[in-house]
């Protein structure tokens, strides 16, 4: 039987790769560089969301077994990936 949490978290990564490989399957269809831009900037923003939800998801499963100071440092790190990959 698999926890309902980790099909949680797998199910939202397999939703964001079926966009990233539908995304690509566009851009060739379209075939201009301009509208390909659009369908990528356009990824830019699932792939944060993804990363944010698949996360808290984690954190609410792990919550009760991770103490308020690991959770903190947990959130920390993700705040940082996200600061990183966002300023440019």
């Amino acid at each position: 039987m698999l926890n309902k949490i980790v099909l949680s978290m797998a199910t939202l990564r397999i939703f964001s790769g079926t966009l990233e490989i539908m995304a690509a399957l566009i851009m060739l269809r379209l075939n201009q560089i301009d509208k390909a831009l659009v369908v990528n900037s356009s990824l830019a923003l699932v792939g944060p969301l993804v990363l944010i939800s698949t996360t808290t998801i984690g954190l609410v499963g792990l919550s009760d077994k991770l103490s308020y100071g690991k959770m903190l440092w947990i959130v920390g790190g993700v705040a940082c990936i996200l600061i990183g990959a966002l300023k440019k």
